[in-house]
């Protein structure tokens, strides 16, 4: 079930077992019962059909330091290195179950890794474009970023994730915002936007104008067919392609900038 590309309803995982495993549709029924008791899966509704889904109803690594938790549930981290991110559950798009989600965090950890020395100072600031839940702002100042702004024009997001920025204790770095893009002010070390793709390419001269002359963005919400255009793209804007992770035919991707800040 995790490494579907599709959402899978509970009759079509059924006849799946069925044609691959020597059990009948009762044991079938039975495993499947037992296994969304034991918060391994979940049923989910939408469009008038339901679907079998991995759990987010706990604690989930959605990258190698990065742990999402519900409120209310225990997670002991199992190193120095590991950050938990509380995400209460909601509508706001951004509780690390899409892929394009969990990528764009693996995208703001590599930055943060690999190049902590050039962005991780006392006055860095990180910009979150739609930002849905908070995720990924609060999974950057949680890494090491000083100071977070997240703008989302859904009101209802908006307060899911100034809720979600409550309860990660961090309302004195992070402000979640109604502002839109074209009139916010730079610079900023780190822009995140988990966007579809002509969204993307559409605000690339905008964030030229507000990235950091040393700074990074990280997308996500690219189809992997998608992603060889976009980097194109960015690099006629002078952002230099660094890193690219794919899954279930989705791509997250990682620049640097190479302008100059009023160019």
């Amino acid at each position: 079930m995790a490494d579907s590309t599709i959402r899978v309803t509970p009759p079509a995982l059924e006849k799946m077992l069925i044609d691959t495993h020597d059990l009948t549709r009762k044991q079938i029924k039975a495993v499947i019962r037992d296994l969304v008791s034991a918060g391994e899966l979940a049923y989910t509704y939408e469009f008038g059909s339901t679907f079998l889904e991995p759990s987010f109803n706990k604690p989930v690594r959605v990258s190698t330091h990065v742990v999402i938790k519900p409120p209310g549930h225990h997670f002991q981290p199992q190193s120095p290195q590991d950050v938990v991110i509380q995400i209460k559950p909601g509508a706001a798009f951004g509780d690390g179950r899409h892929p394009t989600s969990r990528l764009a965090v693996r995208g703001i950890e590599y930055i943060l890794k690999e190049f902590n020395s050039e962005i991780n100072t006392d006055h860095s600031r990180v910009l979150d474009i739609g930002t849905g839940s908070g995720l990924l702002v609060l999974t950057a100042v949680k890494m090491g970023i000083h100071r977070g702004v997240g703008i989302d024009i859904d009101p209802a997001a908006r307060s899911e994730a100034r809720e979600n920025v409550s309860l990660n204790r961090l309302a004195a770095q992070i402000e979640i915002s109604d502002q839109y893009l074209e009139s916010i002010e730079g610079p900023f070390n780190l822009v995140t936007a988990n966007l579809r793709y002509p969204t993307l390419k559409k605000i690339c001269s905008c964030l030229r104008k507000i990235t950091h002359p040393k700074g990074f963005i990280v997308f996500s919400g690219i189809r992997s067919h998608e992603s060889a255009d976009l980097i194109k793209a960015f690099d006629r804007k002078n952002f230099e392609f660094l890193w690219q992770d794919n899954t279930h035919d989705w791509a997250g991707v990682v620049f640097k900038s190479g302008v100059t800040l009023n160019e």
